[in-house]
């Protein structure tokens, strides 16, 4: 009987919890430490929940080709005693846009993609406008737009699907805040919680999102994962935009629609201005004075958007090469990670899921190898560098 404790009730700790007690091999007990069972500052509960296969790397390709499967099925898989959620998917895809600068890139990775059986095509700028009309090409040599498999849905529904369908399995969901742990010699013997009482485990799980660096500093691991504020803007358009897909501009804005007239959008900061726990207040000036010019130079419908409200949640960024954390710990041997997914948590949490709950089950992993976001690549210095990074 293993005792598995999973730091972090989020979307990636729930869909682990719920992946390892849907596998009827396992045999054993989940327990899943979170800190704030409202979620009112959680990733998952802040994020705008999209799902895409345009990486640059393979490994994160073949992440979304999975997550998007699932989602697909995810009504049945995650309903309870007959109530199936609804996590309102739709798939109208992400454009992103390049200049000349950027094409070469841009042409690369959209190799990367289609080797690894991604639906996307390459438009001119002809192309573009002939589909998008209402979209500015101004500056723009190419761009690259998926053609299924790729949206957004309801995040925070999914989250609460995974929980509910864990707790329906079995799991135990524990309103506290973990601490650190407690060791014999290279393995973890207990989770330790901040109000002094202790889990026994045969496994723990980080999953702690932004908060995953400090759970382990303990332990004299310098886990390259930090919480960067990102902001996320409701604004109101007076036309439609038939067909609008998420879009992501060379400037490194992005938006979408939310409704017929409805959008949200947002922009990573300068990196000289991203520092690590910023209050969670939306960034108000950075819209009026850099989103909102860009967002109506590349639609110029745009020009006469209303603002409507905005809100702001953490990153939990891998300052490291900006991709997700997940599997074991080279010393600690029964320490696995999955955390760092830096933006990109809700959308690949359905393959994370199962993924780490196979390393705990089986030893290994059977659907999806994960193996090229192991810890020891940043033990040996060795980043797995994602350029699309939202």
């Amino acid at each position: 009987m293993r005792r598995v404790v999973i730091v972090g009730g989020g979307a990636i700790g729930s869909a682990i919890a719920y992946f390892i007690l849907a596998d009827q091999a396992f045999r054993g007990s989940v327990t899943v430490v979170e800190r704030d069972p409202t979620y009112a500052r959680a990733s998952s509960a802040l994020s705008a929940s999209s799902i895409r296969q345009q990486f640059s790397t393979a490994i994160n390709v073949a992440v979304g080709l999975a997550g998007i499967a699932f989602l697909r099925e995810a009504h049945r898989l995650l309903a309870v005693d007959g109530d199936a959620p609804a996590l309102g998917l739709v798939e109208p895809g992400y454009l992103f846009l390049a200049t000349p600068a950027g094409r070469e890139v841009l042409e690369a990775n959209h190799a990367v993609q289609r080797a690894c059986g991604a639906d996307v095509a390459l438009l001119d700028p002809a192309a573009l406008r002939a589909r998008f009309p209402w979209l500015s090409t101004e500056g723009v040599a190419a761009g690259s737009l998926g053609l299924a498999g790729e949206g957004w849905f309801d995040g925070y529904s999914l989250l609460q699907a995974f929980r509910r369908k864990a707790r329906a399995l079995g799991a135990r969901y524990l309103a506290a805040e973990a601490a650190g742990f407690d060791t014999d010699g290279t393995c973890i013997t207990q989770v330790r919680l901040a109000d002094g009482a202790a889990l026994p485990c045969d496994i723990a799980v980080n999953a702690a999102g932004p908060w995953a660096a400090a759970l382990v500093r303990g332990l004299g691991i310098d886990l390259p994962v930090r919480a960067r504020r990102r902001s996320v803007f409701v604004f109101e358009c007076p036309e439609a935009l038939p067909g609008c897909p998420l879009v992501i501009d060379p400037s490194g804005l992005w938006f979408r629609p939310e409704g017929e007239r409805q959008f949200i959008c947002g922009a990573a900061p300068d990196p000289a201005d991203d520092p690590d726990d910023a209050p969670l207040e939306p960034e108000h000036a950075r819209f009026e004075n850099e989103l909102w010019p860009a967002l109506a130079a590349r639609v110029p419908a745009f020009e006469a958007l209303r603002q409507k409200r905005a809100w702001a949640g953490y990153y939990e960024m891998n300052t490291f090469d900006a991709n997700g954390i997940v599997g074991p710990h080279p010393e600690w041997t029964n320490l696995v990670f999955a955390c760092g997914f830096s933006g990109h948590g809700m959308q690949q949490s359905p393959a994370v899921g199962r993924g780490v709950a196979e390393l705990v089950v089986h030893g290994g992993y059977r659907a999806l190898d994960l193996a090229p976001l192991t810890f020891t690549r940043i033990a040996a210095g060795e980043p797995l560098l994602e350029r699309n990074v939202v």
